[in-house]
């Protein structure tokens, strides 16, 4: 039999995939699923009963959630990149290092065939077919629902006539969770005028007083949550676990696609959204004027490349590089008050606070210049200004 590995989440797509290949196309199915976050053990085991139940031959799961935290996610939060302003690039960044995963077990196996369930109408079939085709260009990839052109009730009904139970109303929406948010779609991000309901998103509002949080950053890295030290990866979980219960982070995310058309995506991620805005708010207080500036657009630039999938290209290590160097002062503790559906930050705490300095306190004294210094200094920073205005009234 044809050997294949499927990328596997449990989820309507890839499950219609598992049940159509090993049915209709007479494939030995190995169904694999990485964990770059948001399961629990229960969840995984249920995940792996499904899928042989559907007609994997075998399934596995890998572990990778430190390996996204530190080959991806730490350099989203040096970079404080959410893009359009708006979404911390959850499923984007989990696509890469999800596809490199099971590249690679493919290759363990001698799997000549790897399936995905992406559409052909987003970005994810070309997040997995650029890395697939990069590191083994030999395997062939097959995706039945981008060559079928399946909508999702399509999918539905074959399940159905088959045997299959799942969960069909909560088929109705595409949920992708890991350690860096939540992505949903459904009917109502299909078109640009409605939100998606209350149910849509996994978490609900439980927590309604507010709580202030304390958020340790070594080196830009969030080594601590309420003074207690874990892993960066494990404190980001540890955060999502508390916020997630004030129902913070959501919001839909409208952007331009990969292959040219808008798209619209639900999303929820508390602990993304917390440790991004906490960590820039400490930047601002520890990092020079010109640091801050060229880190804007290099992280801009890295959040685009991750995102259109070119994770695998040279200059990803050269922006990294940059961004890691950057983070050297990056420490210090930041106070976050969380509200039902939003959060404040209140402050930081550093060692490195350009603050707190002896030169003076901004809009109150200066001890380091004199008033004529201030009164020179202007007189020359005004130069080039009337220079310009003197030619032009001359002309």
């Amino acid at each position: 039999m044809k050997k294949v590995v499927i990328a596997y989440s449990g989820g309507l797509d890839t499950s219609y995939c598992a049940k159509y290949l090993s049915k209709e196309e007479n494939f030995e199915v190995h169904a694999v699923s990485v964990n770059t976050g948001g399961f629990s053990e229960e969840e995984i085991e249920k995940i792996g009963s499904n899928a042989q139940k559907i007609g994997a031959k075998t399934y596995k799961n890998i572990d990778a959630v430190a390996s996204f935290y530190d080959k991806v996610v730490k350099f989203l939060i040096f970079g404080n990149v959410l893009k359009n302003d708006t979404y911390p690039l959850s499923v984007s960044a989990e696509r890469i290092v999800q596809a490199i995963e099971i590249v690679n077990y493919a290759k363990e196996i001698g799997a000549e065939y790897i399936a995905h369930g992406s559409t052909g109408a987003g970005n994810d079939q070309v997040r997995f077919d650029m890395i697939f085709q990069t590191i083994a260009p030999n395997i062939q990839i097959i995706t039945p629902i981008r060559d079928k052109q399946l909508t999702r009730q399509e999918e539905i009904e074959y399940l159905k006539a088959n045997g299959v139970d799942m969960n069909w109303e909560k088929a109705k929406y595409s949920v992708n969770k890991g350690l860096w948010g939540t992505s949903v779609g459904g009917a109502e991000t299909l078109t640009s005028e409605k939100p998606l309901p209350e149910e849509a998103y996994p978490s609900q509002l439980k927590e309604k007083e507010p709580k202030q949080v304390s958020l340790s950053f070594t080196k830009g890295e969030l080594t601590a949550v309420n003074g207690k030290e874990n892993a960066p990866e494990k404190n980001i979980e540890i955060l999502e676990s508390i916020a997630s219960k004030y129902a913070i982070g959501r919001d839909i995310h409208v952007g331009d696609t990969i292959i040219g058309i808008k798209g619209r995506v639900g999303f929820e991620a508390s602990a993304a959204l917390i440790t991004i805005k906490a960590h820039h708010l400490l930047e601002k207080h520890t990092l020079s004027k010109w640091q801050l500036q060229h880190k804007d657009y290099i992280a801009n630039w890295y959040g685009t490349h991750l995102h259109e999938g070119l994770y695998l290209d040279p200059v990803m290590r050269n922006l990294e590089a940059f961004l890691q160097s950057s983070q050297e002062q990056v420490t210090g503790e930041v106070f976050v008050t969380l509200h039902p559906y939003r959060f404040t930050l209140d402050g930081i705490k550093s060692k490195y606070d350009l603050m707190s300095n002896s030169f003076g306190k901004y809009g109150e004294e200066n001890k380091a210049w004199t008033a004529d210094d201030a009164k020179g200094f202007i007189k020359i920073l005004s130069n080039a200004g009337k220079i310009y205005q003197h030619v032009k009234q001359e002309q």
